[in-house]
């Protein structure tokens, strides 16, 4: 039993891997391959991949979002999830970063599930929403910049059918949104998305205490 979170130091943190960790040896890879990347600092955890793939298969997700792929360790994690016939729409605006990421996806076998669009996140969202998806997706994940989290949420929310769940990453932004000293772009924006969320009646949330922060919000 405990009263609140216990703060998880390098060496539980090693012992959690240890003893919890199935990691892909193809996301493995990638995750290898990304480690000495100038901006490796911007890909998910392993433990956030495996927590995020046991979330699609509950939900029984078959169609998918992610907004901000990187080197598509966490579209990788997600696509392995899906079942046959799943999609995942990973919206970038970095060929030189997704690129990365695309032969491991055809070594895992699951680049037919990833349907990469580079463009600006919202134009590619407003054309799903023009196309009459609307309600349609099972699952968003946004990982992407900051400022941009309001509009994305908004355009997630109305693709996700009631029931859907979008998955909100960085929100403790390294510890810079609890310490209302830190006046960067980006720690008040998050801020800013995160009082309003709290508010948002659309959603049930829950924010759970995994790598910087995932916020889930479950559309009701």
């Amino acid at each position: 039993m405990s009263t609140h979170s216990i703060n998880v130091d390098e060496r539980l943190r090693d012992y959690m891997l240890d003893v919890s960790l199935r990691e892909h040896p193809v996301m493995r890879a990638l995750r290898d391959e990304t480690a000495d990347h100038a901006h490796a600092g911007m890909q998910i955890s392993p433990e956030q991949g495996q927590f995020m793939q046991m979330l699609v298969r509950m939900l029984g997700a078959k169609t998918c979002i992610e907004v901000g792929t990187f080197t598509g360790y966490s579209a990788l994690a997600v696509a392995l999830a899906l079942p046959d016939g799943g999609r995942l729409v990973a919206c970038d605006i970095s060929e030189e970063f997704t690129k990365i990421g695309k032969p491991f996806w055809e070594k895992a076998g699951v680049a037919d599930k990833i349907d990469l669009r580079i463009a600006p996140a919202t134009e590619s969202l407003d054309a799903m929403i023009a196309a009459g998806e609307t309600g349609s997706y099972d699952f968003a994940f946004i990982d992407a910049d900051k400022p941009g989290y309001p509009d994305y949420f908004e355009r997630c929310l109305k693709l996700l059918r009631p029931g859907g769940v979008i998955a909100v990453d960085n929100i403790f932004m390294g510890g810079s949104a609890a310490d209302p000293e830190t006046e960067s772009a980006n720690a008040q924006a998050m801020r800013k998305f995160n009082a309003a969320l709290k508010d948002d009646t659309r959603v049930e949330i829950s924010l759970i205490p995994i790598g910087d922060g995932l916020t889930l919000a479950r559309k009701v």
